[in-house]
């Protein structure tokens, strides 16, 4: 496992909390509008950052930072996240887990283990359409079934999210995610945004209009759905 990054001060990963941000390197998806690109692709070779540097800024800015979010890449596909879990929680921070619900059991160890206060797992399309969104063809979708079926049980505060690309999400798909995941949680429509350093070039954000007439049809089935980044 390999630490590509650090956010030192962050009022908008961890809602409700002043924190920091991890990046880890690595994931198993190559979905196109992915803005983390440098982190997933191979090849890229981004910069490298020691643990113990990371852990001994923890500890200086202990009682300035509330939080740490765990971002990626996808960090659970990597087994030692958890022990680095553990050590941001042993510092006494809460820790929030970005995730695309691929690793169920490990999301359940975590969650279980107490080494998260809250999950952040993102929703790539509608169920039919998962290959295409993840870059994946014939990829399973089960996994991503099961990580839903244990948040929506209610193990942990959690949010589900899903960026919106004009290319390769339609109106259809969008009612169909939220029929899927039907409930209470927090859900957000995230509008696509390109950093520069995604994997497929060319893609689009739906235009701020579109997607507000869109979240009238999908608060039918998540009332408690929003838009985020318009």
């Amino acid at each position: 496992m390999k630490i590509a990054g650090l956010q030192k001060t962050t009022l908008l990963d961890f809602p409700g909390k002043v924190a920091c941000t991890i990046f880890i390197e690595g994931c198993h998806l190559r979905c196109p509008f992915c803005h983390n690109g440098d982190l997933v692709l191979p090849g890229q070779d981004p910069s490298s950052i020691p643990l113990e540097e990371v852990l001994s800024f923890l500890t200086k800015r202990k009682g300035l930072l509330d939080g740490v979010c765990v971002t990626g890449g996808e960090p659970l596909m990597h087994p030692e996240v958890l022990t680095l879990l553990k050590q941001i929680k042993e510092k006494g921070y809460a820790v929030k887990l970005d995730t695309n619900g691929f690793f169920p059991d490990r999301l359940r160890e975590a969650v279980e283990g107490g080494l998260v206060d809250m999950v952040a797992m993102d929703v790539k399309n509608c169920l039919s359409k998962y290959p295409e969104t993840t870059g994946i063809p014939g990829i399973s979708t089960a996994p991503v079934e099961q990580s839903v079926h244990f948040l929506k049980a209610g193990n942990i505060p959690f949010e589900f999210r899903t960026t919106v690309v004009k290319e390769l999400h339609t109106k259809e798909d969008l009612v169909a995610v939220a029929r899927w995941l039907s409930g209470e949680e927090p859900y957000f429509l995230q509008s696509f945004v390109d950093s520069g350093r995604v994997i497929r070039e060319g893609l689009h954000p739906w235009e701020p209009e579109a997607l507000k007439a869109v979240l009238k049809e999908v608060k039918a089935y998540l009332p408690n759905a929003s838009l985020r980044g318009i």
